[in-house]
């Protein structure tokens, strides 16, 4: 289903890039820098790489009285395409996999490990702050995800337990970023993620994104 919505995103971007080529970019003569063309508006595409950190809290899908559970942390990767309406507003879609964070925990009489697998979808509103080729910005958005749990008991004949499920959340962020070779916008992004049974994680991203 994100697959799906993801694709169907970088279409209508696409093509509203294409309707989009024509527009008056703006170039200014008296610098030679790469970063002295500028493009006020248009469709954009790129991804990032980054470190998720799930600072989970609870084990309720899977089992009960847990007493200490360790955050983790894992590499993450997105793909992302949006459509600049100015230099200060653009929508952004993205798709994220935010890799297998795992552990362990302590429980009641017990102890154990877990793994888990979390990706999404993600809608955002843009907001940018140009101040020449540096441009600060803020997001804020909604996550549809898949939430995959596995809970191993370190118990003698206890088998692993599996929890499934899809939920969304609000998410958040921002960072700092820079255009260099006239279209290539290289950024630095910090990311709040309230996900279920872990609302305080985090993920930071070094994105690039081609302007077209």
């Amino acid at each position: 289903m994100f697959k799906s919505l993801a694709l169907a995103s970088v279409a209508v971007l696409l093509a509203a890039g294409g309707m989009s080529a024509a527009r008056a970019d703006t170039y200014d003569t008296s610098s030679n820098y790469p970063w002295a063309y500028t493009t006020p508006s248009g469709a954009y595409v790129g991804g990032g790489w980054g470190r998720f950190d799930y600072r989970i809290d609870s084990l309720s899908d899977v089992t009960q009285g847990v007493s200490d559970i360790t955050h983790s942390s894992d590499n993450a990767w997105k793909i992302d395409v949006g459509y600049r309406f100015s230099p200060y507003w653009a929508i952004e879609a993205d798709y994220m996999d935010l890799g297998n964070p795992n552990d362990g925990f302590q429980a009641t009489g017990s102890d154990g490990n877990y793994r888990a697998h979390l990706t999404g979808f993600a809608p955002f509103l843009v907001g940018t702050l140009p101040a020449g080729p540096i441009e600060l910005f803020a997001k804020a958005g909604w996550l549809w995800y898949d939430s995959n749990l596995q809970v191993n008991l370190n118990q003698p004949g206890s088998q692993v337990i599996e929890s499934s499920h899809r939920f969304s959340n609000f998410i958040y962020g921002g960072g700092i970023g820079v255009t260099l070779f006239r279209h290539l916008n290289v950024n630095l992004e910090y990311d709040g993620i309230r996900i279920e049974n872990a609302p305080n994680s985090t993920v930071l991203w070094l994105g690039a994104n081609y302007r077209f």
